[in-house]
């Protein structure tokens, strides 16, 4: 046989010269630890002890950080958010398997050392002299977990560069908060501590994170195959990083492996067998951030929303922090429901790359709460797929939008402010189809008028006539609504809309002008449907909420969100408002026939601007009040008109708000209303309100008592007239007057007839029906209005 080859003679001088190195240390203790020899190259012992004692003697170790979930209203993850993807788990939560793994490659004499294993270290210093490089590594778990965390806790650059800095004063500040450590806590805290703070690569970092990551399973269900590549990763998670190099990946689990069958941790008989076994890696993707979300732009502004919130930090810095680091569980008012349905309803109503936005937003009356943000160009930097990182549905505080011309949806406002100041809803004002009005004349508030004595000259595109409030209301006649304003004043509907939620209405008063019942002042669909909410509240706006609740990592509430509800006009005027505005979705109504109409009762209002740049639909149910809008814009977001462009897959002649917007807003509804109560609005009362014009209900053949509270429910008041011969059953109802489909004034008494029992002789007036005896007429005003749009029709 060949002579086995010998080491060169200068190998020889450098691993005695190392051996002599070594005896040096051995013979410097400090607190019954030796020094790490590879520091003191070059130092005395009475110097390393000096230096080792003008240390802190302990590392303050604190909070890792951790990735934030935000869930909707049903405790679903939509959202996570983090700057280093890690779940912290206690060591019990880990299993056997991947902790005896763990210290096999990294520590094996672990539970036995101190804060230094002095064998393992000289072994690493030996093996390493004689192959003339780093082979093995000579630090502890203990050392390595104040490695890492001195990395982790840097704030500063300096910070940065010490923590990795390759000298023998990071060596010996190590060691003694090594030392500290183990004084301090126990061997399970530290090796909890270190599979949690441990990077295990691709993103990874802590052993709960890595084992959904790379196998989708909880740390505590790791098996002998799974925990042997993750317990190889630690050394180098970059290189071994199975997603990039599988091959070395494998070749260092198979390391692992026969080390614990080495320290007979497994057999080895078990270890050849998992070594033919692939790395079975079912690799889940980490989507961090909005941009993976399920509800992307409903999560960009909850992040807005608490990025704004001065308790969760005193800087902008602070706040970002501990939302992308502390762990939090955000519970939001999302419900899941809603959200599917408002996106299948846009996306089947907008393309992303149409030269128009499609946005809707849904939010609870009487709770504030935002049920589901949507717009038609999705989260994302692909412009060519129509992608953006715009929130286009949000109020600019929390979005990245000027907002759209609502056009005649605030006709509302107005309305609002006449039933408040005591106008009958059946008083009539001739409009014709063009007027012109001195701007002079509105007066603003404190009992000015608006400072200009301009003629304003504005034009009606749903005809001209006579009109009453209902009326003029269903078919947003401008030139009515213009007269009316100028009775109100400007500065009520102007008060009212700011105080139902419409940002851009601020102190300036610069949209305090005539032209305001038009629309003038740009909103974001969530402030129309925040506006609208409060009609169906019946006058209680409540800001709205995204958030109800933060917890931290442990489940302690850190923060509560409660509703910010204010009454902001009579509930007798906001019922009235309803009562106009309901029939939209009535026969005869815009939204009807449009085929918006939903199986619950519900009101709604659309908007078209002057120049269809924007459309909107603003409807609402007493459950659930929801805006969309569909506005005009190029690649870049400039307004353009909707008007003969291509909008999902048609092309738009004249676009209207029943007609582009309401679908969009139908659709959606529709698809939920059977999750909807079947609550009914509040009808009017007519001592409270003047004018109201009601539809009779049928009552013919109820009992009397029955058709008395019937009657009482649709806002009137009743007497009795007597009985007839109608053939109905003796005592119950026979007819009213006015007959039973009569648009009167609910302020007009309803008189009750009740039948004899006997049929009527031939001749005889009234008659077995629905009511339809001597009913007397119709009643002043017609019936409920739909609403029209502003500026533009329907």
């Amino acid at each position: 046989m060949p002579a086995p080859d010998r080491l060169p003679a200068i190998r020889v001088v450098s691993h005695l010269g190392a051996m002599a190195i070594v005896s040096v240390v051995l013979g410097v203790i400090v607190a019954g630890i030796a020094i790490p020899f590879a520091g003191v190259v070059g130092l005395g012992a009475r110097n390393a002890s000096d230096a080792i004692d003008s240390l802190p003697a302990e590392l303050e170790t604190q909070q890792l950080a951790q990735r934030t979930v935000i869930v909707d209203d049903a405790g679903n993850t939509i959202a996570t958010l983090y700057d280093e993807n890690r779940v912290e788990v206690p060591l019990r939560q880990v299993s056997r398997t991947m902790v005896k793994a763990i210290v096999a490659i990294e520590d094996y004499r672990f539970y036995q050392h101190g804060a230094l294993d002095l064998k393992g270290t000289l072994r690493a210093f030996i093996t390493n002299q004689a192959n003339d490089g780093t082979v093995q590594g000579g630090s502890s778990i203990t050392q390595q977990l104040v490695k890492q965390t001195l990395v982790s806790q840097a704030t500063t650059k300096a910070e940065q560069r010490a923590a990795t800095a390759n000298t023998y004063e990071r060596k010996l500040r190590e060691l003694r908060y090594a030392i500290a450590l183990e004084q301090r806590h126990s061997k399970d805290w530290i090796l909890e501590r270190y599979l949690n703070i441990a990077y295990f690569g691709d993103g990874a970092y802590g052993i709960q994170a890595a084992a959904k990551h790379y196998f989708d399973v909880n740390a505590h269900d790791l098996n002998l195959r799974q925990s042997a590549m993750l317990a190889g990763l630690v050394k180098n998670p970059t290189g071994y990083d199975p997603t990039n190099s599988p091959d070395r990946a494998l070749e260092r689990r198979n390391v692992v492996l026969d080390r614990m069958a080495q320290l007979h941790v497994i057999a080895q008989r078990t270890a050849d067998r998992v070594k033919k076994q692939s790395l079975g890696l079912n690799t889940q993707p980490s989507n961090n951030g909005c941009v993976f979300s399920s509800a992307p732009f409903f999560c960009d502004y909850v992040v807005n929303y608490l990025m704004k919130d001065p308790a969760l930090g005193r800087t902008a810095k602070e706040r970002k922090r501990l939302l992308y680091s502390g762990g939090l569980t955000i519970r939001t008012t999302l419900n899941a429901a809603d959200q599917t349905a408002a996106d299948t309803s846009m996306t089947s109503h907008v393309n992303p790359t149409d030269q128009a936005i499609g946005g809707l937003a849904m939010i609870e009356p009487g709770t504030g709460d935002v049920k589901a943000l949507s717009q038609s160009r999705p989260m994302g930097r692909n412009k060519e797929l129509g992608q953006t990182y715009l929130n286009y549905l949000v109020p600019r505080e929390y979005g990245d939008s000027g907002g759209f011309q609502p056009g005649s949806t605030f006709k509302a406002f107005v309305l609002a402010a006449a039933i408040n100041q005591g106008i009958p809803l059946t008083t009539t004002i001739s409009s014709p189809p063009t007027i012109t009005v001195d701007q002079g004349d509105f007066k603003i508030c404190n009992g000015q008028y608006y400072p200009s004595t301009q003629p304003y000259t504005l034009s009606n595109s749903t005809g001209s006539g006579t009109f009453n409030l209902y009326t003029g209301t269903r078919e947003s006649v401008n030139t009515f609504y213009v007269q009316l304003e100028e009775r109100t004043g400007l500065c009520e509907p102007y008060t009212l809309a700011r105080q139902m939620g419409i940002t851009q209405l601020d102190d300036s008063n610069r949209w305090m002008v005539p032209s305001f019942t038009l629309g003038v002042a740009s909103v974001s669909p969530l402030e129309m449907a925040e506006a609208y909410a409060t009609f169906a509240a019946r006058g209680e706006h409540c800001a709205s909420r995204p958030v109800t609740s933060i917890e931290d990592s442990r489940g302690n509430v850190l923060k509560n969100y409660p509703e910010d509800c204010t009454q902001v006009m009579p509930a007798s005027t906001a019922d009235a408002v309803n009562s106009v505005l309901r029939g939209v979705q009535e026969p005869g109504g815009f939204g009807y026939g449009a085929g918006l109409a939903l199986d619950k009762p519900s009101a709604g209002k659309t908007g078209t601007t002057d120049d269809n740049k924007s459309v909107w639909f603003v409807g609402y149910t007493p459950a659930l009040a929801a805006a969309a809008m569909v506005a005009g814009a190029n690649s870049v977001g400039e307004p353009i008109t909707l008007n003969g462009q291509t909008i999902g897959g048609s092309t738009i002649g004249a676009a209207f708000g029943s007609t582009v917007a309401g679908p969009i807003w139908g659709d959606a509804m529709q698809a939920i209303q059977d999750t909807l109560p079947a609550t009914d609005f509040t009808t009017p009362s007519a001592t409270d309100v003047a004018g109201i014009v009601a539809t009779v209900p049928s009552v013919a053949g109820m009992s009397l008592e029955e058709a008395q509270k019937t009657l009482e429910a649709a806002g009137f008041q009743t007497s009795l007239g007597g009985y007839r011969d109608t053939g109905y059953p003796a005592d119950t109802v026979a007819y009213t007057s006015p007959g039973a489909g009569s648009s009167v004034s609910n302020a007009t008494p309803i008189v009750i007839y009740q039948s004899t029992g006997r049929e009527p002789s031939r001749g005889g007036r009234g008659g077995r029906g629905n009511g339809g005896g001597n009913g007397n007429g119709g009643g002043n005003g017609g019936g409920p209005g739909n609403g029209g749009q502003g500026g533009g029709g329907r």
